[in-house]
Protein backbone atom coordinates (compact mmCIF):
# COMPACT_ATOMS: atom_id res chain seq x y z
CA UNK A 1 0.00 0.00 0.00
CA UNK A 2 1.24 3.47 -0.85
CA UNK A 3 0.62 6.29 1.66
CA UNK A 4 0.59 9.93 0.57
CA UNK A 5 0.84 12.65 3.16
CA UNK A 6 -1.14 15.80 2.43
CA UNK A 7 -0.75 19.51 3.09
CA UNK A 8 -2.82 19.04 6.26
CA UNK A 9 -1.29 17.02 9.08
CA UNK A 10 -2.95 13.65 9.76
CA UNK A 11 -4.94 13.51 6.49
CA UNK A 12 -3.65 10.56 4.46
CA UNK A 13 -4.41 9.31 0.95
CA UNK A 14 -3.87 5.55 0.63
CA UNK A 15 -3.49 3.60 -2.59
CA UNK A 16 -3.84 -0.15 -2.05
CA UNK A 17 -1.81 -2.66 -4.04
CA UNK A 18 -3.97 -4.00 -6.87
CA UNK A 19 -3.29 -7.34 -8.52
CA UNK A 20 -4.68 -7.34 -12.06
CA UNK A 21 -4.76 -9.86 -14.87
CA UNK A 22 -7.05 -10.85 -17.75
CA UNK A 23 -9.68 -12.11 -15.25
CA UNK A 24 -10.00 -8.80 -13.40
CA UNK A 25 -8.38 -7.64 -10.19
CA UNK A 26 -7.94 -8.35 -6.49
CA UNK A 27 -7.08 -5.89 -3.71
CA UNK A 28 -7.13 -5.81 0.05
CA UNK A 29 -9.40 -2.92 1.08
CA UNK A 30 -8.97 -3.28 4.82
CA UNK A 31 -7.00 -5.33 7.33
CA UNK A 32 -7.67 -4.31 10.93
CA UNK A 33 -4.14 -4.78 12.29
CA UNK A 34 -2.47 -2.99 9.39
CA UNK A 35 -4.87 -0.04 9.34
CA UNK A 36 -5.06 0.29 13.13
CA UNK A 37 -1.27 0.46 13.33
CA UNK A 38 -0.95 2.86 10.38
CA UNK A 39 -3.79 5.24 11.28
CA UNK A 40 -3.92 4.74 15.05
CA UNK A 41 -7.67 4.30 14.67
CA UNK A 42 -10.14 1.44 15.07
CA UNK A 43 -13.31 1.38 13.00
CA UNK A 44 -16.69 0.23 14.34
CA UNK A 45 -19.22 1.03 11.62
CA UNK A 46 -19.36 0.82 7.82
CA UNK A 47 -21.65 3.03 5.73
CA UNK A 48 -22.42 3.18 2.02
CA UNK A 49 -24.34 5.62 -0.16
CA UNK A 50 -25.52 5.63 -3.76
CA UNK A 51 -25.84 9.06 -5.37
CA UNK A 52 -26.80 10.54 -8.70
CA UNK A 53 -24.32 12.79 -10.49
CA UNK A 54 -24.03 16.24 -8.88
CA UNK A 55 -25.16 15.22 -5.39
CA UNK A 56 -23.23 17.02 -2.65
CA UNK A 57 -23.21 15.53 0.84
CA UNK A 58 -21.56 17.59 3.55
CA UNK A 59 -19.78 19.14 5.24
CA UNK A 60 -20.62 16.77 8.10
CA UNK A 61 -19.06 15.88 11.45
CA UNK A 62 -20.03 14.65 14.90
CA UNK A 63 -19.26 16.69 18.01
CA UNK A 64 -17.37 15.22 20.99
CA UNK A 65 -17.63 12.84 22.68
CA UNK A 66 -19.00 11.14 19.54
CA UNK A 67 -16.40 12.46 17.05
CA UNK A 68 -15.59 10.16 14.14
CA UNK A 69 -12.55 9.40 12.05
CA UNK A 70 -13.43 8.10 8.57
CA UNK A 71 -11.76 5.97 5.94
CA UNK A 72 -13.56 6.64 2.66
CA UNK A 73 -13.43 5.30 -0.89
CA UNK A 74 -15.49 5.09 -4.06
CA UNK A 75 -16.59 1.63 -5.18
CA UNK A 76 -18.39 2.73 -8.36
CA UNK A 77 -18.20 6.05 -10.19
CA UNK A 78 -16.24 9.03 -8.88
CA UNK A 79 -16.38 11.82 -6.33
CA UNK A 80 -14.52 14.94 -5.31
CA UNK A 81 -13.87 14.41 -1.60
CA UNK A 82 -13.17 17.28 0.82
CA UNK A 83 -11.98 17.45 4.44
CA UNK A 84 -11.90 20.68 6.49
CA UNK A 85 -9.66 20.97 9.57
CA UNK A 86 -11.77 21.93 12.63
CA UNK A 87 -9.02 21.41 15.21
CA UNK A 88 -8.76 24.88 16.79
CA UNK A 89 -5.09 24.47 17.80
CA UNK A 90 -4.03 23.23 14.37
CA UNK A 91 -1.94 25.50 12.10
CA UNK A 92 -4.32 24.49 9.28
CA UNK A 93 -7.55 25.28 11.18
CA UNK A 94 -10.25 26.17 8.66
CA UNK A 95 -8.20 24.92 5.69
CA UNK A 96 -9.38 22.16 3.40
CA UNK A 97 -7.91 19.39 1.30
CA UNK A 98 -9.51 17.83 -1.80
CA UNK A 99 -8.92 14.52 -3.55
CA UNK A 100 -10.70 12.78 -6.42
CA UNK A 101 -11.68 9.23 -5.52
CA UNK A 102 -12.72 6.89 -8.31
CA UNK A 103 -13.53 3.24 -8.85
CA UNK A 104 -10.55 3.18 -11.20
CA UNK A 105 -7.90 4.80 -8.98
CA UNK A 106 -9.11 2.84 -5.91
CA UNK A 107 -7.68 5.47 -3.55
CA UNK A 108 -8.78 5.66 0.07
CA UNK A 109 -8.84 8.87 2.09
CA UNK A 110 -8.31 8.87 5.85
CA UNK A 111 -9.99 11.75 7.68
CA UNK A 112 -9.25 11.87 11.44
CA UNK A 113 -11.70 13.05 14.08
CA UNK A 114 -11.80 16.83 14.23
CA UNK A 115 -12.53 17.34 10.54
CA UNK A 116 -15.70 18.15 8.61
CA UNK A 117 -16.17 15.90 5.60
CA UNK A 118 -18.11 16.14 2.36
CA UNK A 119 -18.13 14.98 -1.23
CA UNK A 120 -19.78 15.72 -4.56
CA UNK A 121 -20.41 12.94 -7.05
CA UNK A 122 -18.89 13.37 -10.49
CA UNK A 123 -20.76 10.48 -12.15
CA UNK A 124 -24.22 8.94 -12.03
CA UNK A 125 -24.73 5.99 -9.69
CA UNK A 126 -21.63 6.68 -7.59
CA UNK A 127 -21.28 4.30 -4.66
CA UNK A 128 -19.37 5.84 -1.75
CA UNK A 129 -18.16 3.67 1.14
CA UNK A 130 -16.83 4.75 4.49
CA UNK A 131 -15.66 3.24 7.73
CA UNK A 132 -16.27 5.22 10.95
CA UNK A 133 -14.39 5.09 14.24
CA UNK A 134 -17.50 5.84 16.33
CA UNK A 135 -21.15 4.95 15.99
CA UNK A 136 -23.56 7.44 14.47
CA UNK A 137 -25.14 9.63 17.16
CA UNK A 138 -27.90 11.90 15.87
CA UNK A 139 -27.65 14.30 18.84
CA UNK A 140 -23.96 14.93 18.01
CA UNK A 141 -24.31 15.52 14.26
CA UNK A 142 -23.39 18.93 12.91
CA UNK A 143 -22.46 20.51 9.59
CA UNK A 144 -20.96 23.52 7.89
CA UNK A 145 -22.14 25.21 4.70
CA UNK A 146 -20.72 23.63 1.56
CA UNK A 147 -20.51 27.08 -0.08
CA UNK A 148 -19.14 28.98 2.92
CA UNK A 149 -17.14 31.97 1.64
CA UNK A 150 -14.61 31.71 4.49
CA UNK A 151 -13.80 28.09 3.57
CA UNK A 152 -13.63 28.97 -0.16
CA UNK A 153 -13.91 25.39 -1.40
CA UNK A 154 -14.07 25.04 -5.18
CA UNK A 155 -16.41 22.08 -5.56
CA UNK A 156 -16.17 22.38 -9.34
CA UNK A 157 -19.97 22.49 -9.57
CA UNK A 158 -22.35 25.46 -9.47
CA UNK A 159 -25.68 23.95 -8.47
CA UNK A 160 -25.29 20.66 -6.65
CA UNK A 161 -28.22 18.61 -5.40
CA UNK A 162 -28.45 19.17 -1.63
CA UNK A 163 -30.62 18.16 1.28
CA UNK A 164 -32.43 21.00 3.02
CA UNK A 165 -30.27 20.34 6.09
CA UNK A 166 -27.04 20.80 4.10
CA UNK A 167 -28.36 23.92 2.35
CA UNK A 168 -29.08 25.50 5.75
CA UNK A 169 -25.92 24.40 7.60
CA UNK A 170 -23.87 26.72 9.83
CA UNK A 171 -21.36 29.25 8.57
CA UNK A 172 -17.74 28.88 9.62
CA UNK A 173 -17.63 32.47 10.94
CA UNK A 174 -20.12 31.58 13.69
CA UNK A 175 -18.70 28.10 14.35
CA UNK A 176 -17.12 27.46 17.77
CA UNK A 177 -14.94 24.40 17.43
CA UNK A 178 -15.24 21.72 20.15
CA UNK A 179 -12.14 19.97 18.77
Amino acid sequence: MQNETTSIQDLVVLTPKVYEDERGYFMETYMQKKYTDLLNTEFVQDNESLSAQGVLRGLHFQNPPFEQAKLVRVIQGSALDVAVDLRKNSPTYGKHYKVVLTAENKKQFFIPAGFAHGFVTLEADTIFSYKCSAYYEQSAEDSLRWDDPDLAIDWEIEKPQLTEKDAEANFFATFKSPF
